[in-house]
């Protein structure tokens, strides 16, 4: 080694049992907190809102939680599309999805007027 350098400091790390949780709802092992029930997705998207729209996200995931419904906006996100998307084959273009935003079919899910 050259003079004024010292060795890189190895991190010693715990197995990797030990820094993973269970997907599953259930007792995590030997720490005792409870598994997020969480599961892995194959296929990812960005999605971009605007401040309305993601103040509207957060009310709704807030109001849920009041309710005694923890929820994580990436859960809010996927079951409102799965709705949207059950309701598409049922209602074509005169479902949900295909109303155009401030439409006078109902209150817009973002909480705008």
């Amino acid at each position: 080694m050259a003079a004024g350098r010292s060795r890189p400091h190895r991190v010693s790390l715990p197995p990797a049992a030990g820094l993973l949780r269970p997907a599953t709802p259930g007792p995590a092992g030997e720490i005792g907190r409870q598994a997020s029930g969480r599961a892995a997705h194959s296929g990812k998207i960005s999605v971009y809102l605007s401040a309305r729209e993601l103040a509207g996200l957060e009310r709704a995931r807030l109001a849920l939680r009041a309710c005694g419904v923890t929820v994580d906006r990436g859960r809010l996100a996927r079951k409102a599309m799965a709705v949207l998307l059950a309701d598409l084959p049922l209602k074509g273009g005169a479902g949900l999805v295909a109303r155009r935003p401030g439409s006078a079919a109902g209150p817009d899910p973002a909480g705008r007027p």
